[in-house]
């Protein structure tokens, strides 16, 4: 019988829990509900919780630190001190000064958050300037480990690496790599504390490996790790995202003991790392899905990794490719999921359970787990053979595309003449980007018709009132164009998923954006269309009610796309196609119903963006004409609106100007509207609504505040083209403080039109 001992372990696992008991802690905190005491405590039974679901499992090692109530680079900042002065200095002690540091506070604007690669979730930019001194604040991540090993001998902490740290933070008039050196001894000073509390292994994280590296940046590797060859635990260096073989030269002269790649994303790199590793060191290799849903082809697994056992033996390491941060925890709460599609599938716990069975195949055989592997193969050919994943109809449409104008009827300067006389609006116009707060009452509503106690006339005509109640407070501030406010829908891809073909839901796949915010990302099984209109009967309710153009809101393909678990049996760019087509049928429909601005949203633009440039040509092609193949339906005198956010634009700028959107709206508050230098710079020729409110943030921007930001913003792009806008939608905050900003943000508009008349 085969005996081998190759290891098996996770980078990483979801922080929510299975039912969101992060979330619901963190928001009562948040509220004075509870004190940080409680909420500590809930934090700690999760993270008990997790570590041992991989005892369960029977993975070598329980990870730990990779567990945050907000966010693990913000953490990474608590613990190397590099928090902004401008906030207390008991941030690194205090829980309410911690949460400041990401939701700002009555003093402070928050920090800047941005997508971490090419994910969903996001991340808290550490801010360094030239007063910036790392020291170590590490009681936390120390008790972490603590209240690991009293369940396990056997564990792994995680921490993101000192390069990688640096290279994602925001630097102020200094050179990141200038603090590299100060960061590097904190770095060794705290792997010689996780040394004393006798850990065999540190997972230590550099992401930035999946990006174009120059030479500056790839030597900074070697400076940085010159300081860790000290007494420490063995180092995992950890990459994933992207084939890393290119720069082997360099991270084999690293002073580590293994390293993790992603097999999923590049497995192309298996053969060339095997050859390339030192013969000491240990290669983990991700070959579980941790960005996707599928479950995984054992067999298939197993095929490609048998060649390499009698090579590597025990060196040979099994894990996800990446942290499970971005799968839901479970399907053992799935009761209502189609039996047939659940079985296609493996959130984190079953991808726990995946790691068992190719371990004990690799370890003991695979007759030792006959069951297990003729179970996935049932699964595997359930979905490979399914009916319900192709449909005729829509492979028909997909081969008619070349047939559809992908342009607008006109440039953009005749249809904005055409626009400005049918909508006659004041200079700056104001609008929201699209939904109003998410009361309790509404939530409560959704929740009783879901399960059946409200009937669905009752359902319908109680979010009547929720979108006459927004469409009141907008007129009533004066906003220029309204919107609906989005009652009805609880998730911007979710809504529209639910509509259409080739979507599958779930109860409780909760993944974490940021924070306590979570979303529950659909479930794209097969080919997408679109049975009837979504949104036109909402839409023209609602344009009822006000002579002031109201916008109709759709989400855009690339968003639908990004935000989903996509299927992973054709290419992403077929689905977005699907997608488009689909968008791009109730753009028609809702002109036709008299809806004159139409916004396609498409927040994840930037984050379906490649990593590695040499990949840019082909995305930035397809989703440009996803986008415009969506748009392109609309008459010259309707208004096509976009929204992006989070995300740096600046570098694909030529390809937003592609989409030929007529107006944009960006997120640029928290960075104080550099964002919109690049614009500038560009010269982006349509019209463009720069965020002066930041709605993740409770606090209350003032009107000087605002009108500092537009001046700003008047200074880099013509006043003729800029509208006034929040960053992003109001769905998380509350009527109070909503109707405040607004407010202040409508005096802003008024002050500045008397200004410049």
């Amino acid at each position: 019988m085969t005996k081998n001992t190759i290891k098996a372990h996770i980078l990483g696992y979801p922080r929510v829990g299975a039912k969101r008991e992060l979330k619901f802690a963190l928001e009562s905190f948040w509220r004075g509900e509870s004190c940080a005491e409680t909420l500590q405590a809930s934090a700690q039974a999760l993270r008990e919780n997790h570590w041992k679901k991989q005892q369960a499992a029977g993975l070598a090692f329980v990870t730990a630190n990779d567990f945050s109530l907000y966010d693990h680079v913000l953490d990474c900042c608590v613990l190397f001190g590099a928090t902004p002065k401008r906030f207390c200095e008991k941030a690194a002690a205090n829980e309410l000064e911690y949460f400041a540091l990401a939701r700002g506070n009555a003093a402070q604007p928050a920090m800047e958050m941005t997508k971490w690669f090419d994910t969903n979730y996001h991340y808290i930019v550490p801010e360094l300037n030239e007063n910036t001194q790392f020291t170590i604040n590490a009681h936390d991540y120390l008790r972490q480990i603590d209240e690991a090993q009293k369940l396990s001998k056997n564990v792994k902490p995680v921490l993101l690496g000192p390069v990688s740290f640096l290279y994602l933070s925001k630097a102020h008039g200094i050179n990141k790599l200038d603090l590299l050196d100060n960061l590097s001894r904190q770095y060794a000073v705290l792997l010689q504390e996780i040394h004393a509390k006798k850990i065999e292994w540190l997972q230590i994280d550099e992401p930035v490996f999946a990006l174009d590296l120059d030479d500056t940046w790839l030597k900074a590797f070697e400076r940085a790790y010159a300081y860790l060859r000290g007494t420490r635990p063995k180092l995992l260096l950890t990459t994933y995202f992207a084939n890393v073989s290119r720069y082997q030269a360099y991270i084999t002269r690293l002073p580590v003991d293994g390293i993790h790649i992603d097999l999923v994303r590049a497995p192309e790199q298996l053969g060339p790392w095997v050859n390339a590793i030192p013969s000491h060191w240990v290669l983990s290799v991700g070959v579980i899905d941790g960005r996707n849903i599928w479950r995984n082809d054992l067999d298939k697994t197993l095929a490609l990794l048998e060649p390499w056992v009698k090579r590597l033996g025990e060196r040979l390491w099994i894990a996800p490719s990446c942290s499970l941060l971005h799968t839901p925890v479970t399907l053992a709460h799935e009761n209502m999921l189609d039996a047939e599609i659940k079985s296609w599938l493996a959130f984190a716990d079953e991808k726990l359970d995946e790691l068992r069975i190719i371990g004990l195949a690799l370890n003991h055989g695979v007759e030792s787990v006959t069951n297990e592997l003729a179970i996935s193969r049932i699964a595997i050919a359930s979905r490979n053979n399914s009916n319900r994943v192709h449909n005729p109809l829509v492979e028909a449409r997909m081969s008619r595309l070349n047939t559809l104008n992908e342009n607008r009827g006109s440039e953009f300067s005749v249809r904005q003449q055409t626009q400005r006389k049918r909508l006659n609006l004041p200079l700056l116009p104001t609008t929201t980007i699209g939904s109003f707060p998410q009361t309790p009452d509404i939530r409560a509503t959704r929740a009783a018709y879901k399960k059946g106690e409200i009937s669905q006339h009752k359902y319908h005509a109680d979010m009547e009132s929720h979108i006459a109640y927004a469409i009141s407070e907008q007129e009533s501030l004066g906003l220029d164009v309204l919107v609906h406010g989005e009652a009805e829908r609880n998730d911007m891809v979710e809504y529209f998923g639910e509509q259409l073909a080739g979507y599958a839901f779930t109860q409780n796949g909760w993944v974490q954006s940021y924070g306590s915010r979570c979303v529950k990302p659909p479930v794209i099984y097969g080919d997408v269309h679109r049975p009837l209109p979504m949104t036109v009967a909402t839409a023209s309710f609602a344009q009822s009610l006000s002579t002031k153009p109201v916008k109709g809101m759709l989400t855009g393909p690339v968003t639908m796309l990004q935000w989903s678990f996509v299927r992973n049996d054709q290419p992403r760019e077929t689905t977005a196609l699907q997608l488009a087509l689909a968008i791009r049928d109730e753009v028609d429909d809702l002109q036709q119903a008299g809806i004159a601005i139409i916004q396609i949203d498409e927040p994840a633009f930037r984050e379906g963006l490649p990593l590695q440039k040499a990949a840019w040509a082909h995305y930035l092609a397809w989703a440009v004409r996803a986008f415009k193949l969506s748009a392109s339906v609309a008459n010259n005198d309707t208004q096509i609106h976009t929204h992006m956010c989070y995300s740096e634009f600046n570098d694909i700028l030529p390809a937003i100007a592609a989409m030929d959107a007529d107006v944009i709206t960006i997120e640029t508050s928290r960075s104080a509207m550099e964002l919109l230098d690049g614009f500038g710079e560009f010269a982006y020729p349509n019209e463009i609504g720069p965020g002066v409110y930041d709605i993740h943030s409770p606090r209350v921007p003032s009107v000087e505040a605002m009108e500092k930001l537009m001046k700003r913003a008047i200074e880099v792009i013509p006043v003729e083209r800029l509208w006034i806008n929040p960053d992003c939608g109001l769905k998380t905050r509350g009527w109070s403080e909503t109707r405040q900003a607004l407010m202040n943000m409508v005096e802003v508009a008024k002050k500045l039109r008397l200004l410049l008349s």
